[in-house]
């Protein structure tokens, strides 16, 4: 938590704006979010194996979470529309939960954070995942999703704690 607990995004007369960046130095700023999709040994089996009916799964979410990012600003009311630097998405198959793990990195040089951008990028991987396998196991669950990381701006370095 911050030392200064206010909401950026609400006025003194309690109503939503978008926050005045105009003065804010453009400086480099990164984030990292994460996010699980969780199912059954089997149907990871099918996706690692390349066997789902609707195609590339892990390829076909990488990019839905790369063109998420750049949109963020039209799902998210009061986000800027921002001319992002490098979205990364790495989606890894693991047998231990079973499923797969998403991590988006995104990167820009402006006025403001790009923390929403790496977490659209993340969950929208993620119902990508969900939306290609579904046919196959409904019971699929997505979990977990968070900003792990957060570098530049006024605000400076954060860290989540695991």
């Amino acid at each position: 938590m911050t030392d200064n607990p206010t909401l950026t995004h609400i006025d003194a007369k309690g109503e939503a704006h978008m926050v005045d960046v105009s003065a804010k130095d453009a400086t480099e700023r990164v984030a990292v979010a994460e996010g699980f999709v969780i199912m059954s040994t089997a149907t990871l089996d099918l996706i690692v194996q390349g066997n789902a009916k609707k195609g590339d799964v892990l390829g076909t979410a990488r990019v839905a979470g790369i063109m998420a990012a750049k949109r963020t600003s039209e799902l998210i009311p009061l986000c800027h529309p921002l001319a992002l630097s490098k979205v990364t998405l790495d989606i890894v198959p693991d047998d231990k939960l079973p499923g797969c793990r998403v991590e988006a990195s995104v990167k820009v040089k402006g006025p403001t954070g790009v923390e929403m951008e790496a977490l659209t990028a993340v969950s929208v991987a993620c119902l990508t995942i969900y939306d290609m396998i579904k046919a196959v196991e409904r019971g699929v669950h997505i979990e977990g999703i968070r900003l792990l990381e957060k570098r530049g701006g006024k605000s400076g370095h954060y860290k989540h704690e695991k």
